[in-house]
């Protein structure tokens, strides 16, 4: 039993950094966060068409000398009792397997890497893991979840990146320091421009956050607590924890030179 698709990317370059990968999406969420821009996988699935898992096995047999690997996102893909099955299929195709994560169900993270059936994994952290964190998720989160998720991660025993969705309606620049000393010493963070105009909330549509050049300096702030860390689609810039692992020449996300 494998849990349903509800969409395909066959091809993408900007989500797994140094990989061409494809990209499919499942169902559900147990996070309301405002600034969702996938409403439609969070609260209404069942509208959307399933796609069949075989039509993306056979597309991804067709295309093993080119894509490199999977990127399973949401909704929150953990929350799928199936999950496990799902990269199994895929690392019997011999493809690379992303989760993207809002890091609720860390049991469901510690036995996928523990199966190895995950070699990348992007969490992202919401804001500080205090009570504001409760405002960003639009739900009563359990913290205590958030800490071991993050704490699995900074193990370093499967290639990661933590991430941040920066909306000042949420968040001020004190909130983004104190996410990057929660992580102190990860391998990457990368803060994420807040865009409006597909909200799960509509009231911040029209919402205006911090700029590029604002989120720029921001990252050269967070860079004293990480290995590196950059705003996406920026190169990533070096923290002076640098020296401890050598995949520090591998981009956030990316393929290892």
């Amino acid at each position: 039993m494998l849990p349903q698709i509800k969409g395909f990317i066959n091809q993408t370059l900007i989500d797994w950094e140094g990989k061409i990968a494809s990209e499919i999406f499942l169902p559900g969420c147990n996070f309301r966060c405002p600034m969702c821009h996938s409403a439609h996988l969070v609260l209404n699935p069942s509208t959307l068409e399933s796609i069949p898992f075989y039509a993306v096995r056979d597309y991804l047999r067709e295309q093993k000398d080119w894509i490199d690997g999977v990127v399973i996102c949401g909704g929150e893909p953990t929350m799928h009792a199936e999950i496990e099955s799902l990269c199994s299929e895929f690392k019997q195709l011999d493809m690379a397997v992303k989760i993207d994560t809002n890091g609720a169900y860390p049991e469901v993270l510690e036995s996928l890497v523990d199966k190895r059936l995950v070699d990348f994994i992007a969490m992202d952290v919401k804001a500080p893991v205090d009570d504001t964190y409760r405002a960003v998720a639009g739900v009563d989160v359990d913290l205590a979840a958030i800490g071991k998720s993050i704490a699995l991660l900074q193990k370093g025993e499967v290639d990661h990146e933590f991430r941040t969705t920066v909306c000042s309606f949420f968040l001020d620049k004190s909130d983004i320091i104190n996410i990057a000393r929660t992580i102190d010493g990860a391998r990457a963070y990368v803060l994420q421009e807040f865009k409006g105009g597909s909200c799960l909330d509509p009231t911040l549509n029209n919402y205006q956050s911090f700029s590029r050049d604002e989120l720029k300096a921001l990252a050269a702030e967070c860079a004293e607590y990480v290995q590196a860390c950059c705003v996406r689609g920026e190169a990533p810039r070096r923290g002076k924890f640098e020296t401890r692992n050598s995949k520090l020449e591998t981009p956030p996300g990316g393929r290892q030179k």
